[in-house]
């Protein structure tokens, strides 16, 4: 009697174009029975399962309303009274033009100092300047007898910008965003850069706070963009972080058609402060604390 000698375990397995088609064939099982249950369903009268994301079981907060709450018309009215007498209420009454500042911390490297010539070529009327060894409330100081609008500082860690300090001048308020995920723009994009006004589009900011950041984001820009360039600033808020992307757009046989410039960076909101920068004795309107647990009760707690 010839004894069989055992395969390795490697000769035992499967061919990887078998098991493709197997998986194939229980993925279109798993569909067929899937559809037959939402058939059933609706034969049924049940309603339509809705997946449970994030978004949709975020926790409520009471600066948010919709078009379909019984007050909308009185909170509707209250938030723009409390719009004409903000900080940002000159801005967008249109009685000045923004003129920015972009400085660094002292001696900044080669890729930061880049990525604030970059933003000078997207922001309008923006210059960029070395505070040497001035103090950030020194510079304030300067800018404001300058007549800048905005100051916006610079921080690195080992050669990677990796915070924005803003400031709406004269009287503030001052915010600091974590800066992450930068990708500068390629040759090829840069020359598509123009000098016109851009356009500008805040998204998803629905809190209190998130409302007050992206207006103070939006007046660092001119607010009469120049259609004629095709740029276009956004800058969408999505579970507290708050992307920044450039386009150009065009029209293709009447339909538009986006081509991205860079560059593209995300910013988290650290703090919101009253009045100018002062890290010490400032009275903060929000601060994300350093145990996240003190201020995010929970993961589907979102503040802007």
């Amino acid at each position: 009697m010839e004894i069989q000698p055992e395969l390795p375990k490697l000769a035992r397995k499967k061919p990887k174009g078998l098991l493709r088609q197997e998986k194939l064939k229980d993925l279109k099982n798993k569909k067929k029975i899937q559809k037959r249950d939402r058939k059933l369903r609706k034969e049924n009268g049940e309603p339509k399962q809705i997946p449970r994301t994030i978004e949709n079981t975020r926790e409520p907060d009471s600066t948010v309303f919709h078009s379909d709450d019984e007050d909308f018309e009185q909170k509707t009215k209250d938030l723009v009274a409390e719009f004409e007498h903000d900080e940002f209420a000159d801005y967008y009454s249109e009685l000045y033009k923004p003129k920015v500042m972009i400085t660094y911390k002292q001696k900044p490297l080669k890729k930061v100092r880049e990525f604030g010539k970059i933003l000078t070529e997207i922001i309008p009327n923006s210059v960029r300047l070395f505070r040497r060894e001035a103090s950030v409330k020194d510079t304030i100081q300067a800018a404001i007898n300058h007549g800048y609008t905005d100051l916006i500082v610079i921080n690195e860690d080992r050669n990677e910008p990796n915070g924005l300090i803003l400031v709406h001048l004269p009287e503030g308020p001052t915010a600091y965003f974590r800066l992450s995920n930068v990708i500068f723009p390629n040759k090829r994009q840069r020359k598509e850069f123009t000098n016109h006004r851009p356009e500008v589009i805040t998204t998803n900011f629905t809190t209190g706070l998130g409302k007050t950041i992206a207006r103070m984001l939006g007046a660092v820009f001119h607010q009469e963009a120049e259609f004629k360039g095709r740029h276009v600033v956004t800058m969408h808020n999505q579970r507290d972080y708050i992307f920044f992307r450039h386009h150009r757009y065009k029209f293709l046989k009447n339909k538009p058609s986006l081509r991205e410039l860079g560059p593209k960076f995300t910013l988290r909101l650290q703090y919101l402060q009253e009045g100018l920068y002062d890290p010490k004795c400032g009275e903060y309107r929000w601060i994300m604390t350093d145990k996240r647990h003190k201020i995010e009760t929970s993961r589907r707690r979102f503040f802007l």
